[in-house]
């Protein structure tokens, strides 16, 4: 079921990006429960295999708790796409302002030294 036909125009950056999206929450949606939502299980099983790296601190069971009950907007114990598509989102943002600090921290640190 290959969501490119024939006669479409090869997939962008972006886009590819967003299927990617789609198909891992697939990958952990489909493993119990409803298969198109995310139990407790699958949420913490996502989080350590697939944010590894931007959420380093999130790996106590307790922090999975406060994160599922913070997304979980209609408590029904589930997360459906676009509950997680919350945590995607805040995390991306997190991320790109991250990514903005460590650069002006460069930029700051370049700028001191040329002024030796």
């Amino acid at each position: 079921m290959s969501k490119t036909s024939q006669s479409q125009e090869p997939l962008s950056q972006l886009e590819k990006a967003m299927d990617v999206i789609i198909d891992v929450f697939h990958q952990y949606s489909r493993r119990e429960g409803d298969r198109d939502t995310l139990t407790k299980a699958e949420l913490k099983l996502l989080i350590e295999k697939q944010l590894a790296n931007y959420l380093k601190h999130v790996t106590s069971t307790a922090t999975i708790e406060e994160i599922m009950k913070d997304l979980d907007r209609n408590k029904d114990a589930q997360l459906s796409f676009s509950e997680v598509m919350l945590l995607i989102v805040r995390v991306t943002i997190a991320t790109h302002e991250h990514l903005h600090e460590v650069e002006n921290q460069q930029q700051h640190k370049h700028q001191q030294q040329h002024h030796h």
